[in-house]
């Protein structure tokens, strides 16, 4: 199974801490968003393994678009 991070707000990507590859675990911060000057953690909500990370430092980004993809 897999399970999507996707984005619940309109920022711009800060920095991609994770590879795909990397193992994760719930509250594991896999990008840094930035917002009106604000630094938004995401954070992996599952245990497993990232497959796919679908955005890159400086992308901008909207609500609802995939930032990753992780296999548990």
């Amino acid at each position: 199974m897999s399970h999507t991070l996707g984005a619940e707000m309109v920022a711009n990507v800060h920095s991609v801490l994770v590879q795909a590859g990397d193992a994760v675990e719930p509250d594991t911060m896999v990008v840094l968003l930035e917002s009106m000057k604000m630094e938004i953690p995401v954070l992996a909500e599952v245990k497993g393994r990232v497959r796919e990370i679908a955005v890159s430092p400086g992308d901008s980004i909207q609500e609802g678009d995939v930032i990753a993809v992780i296999d548990t």
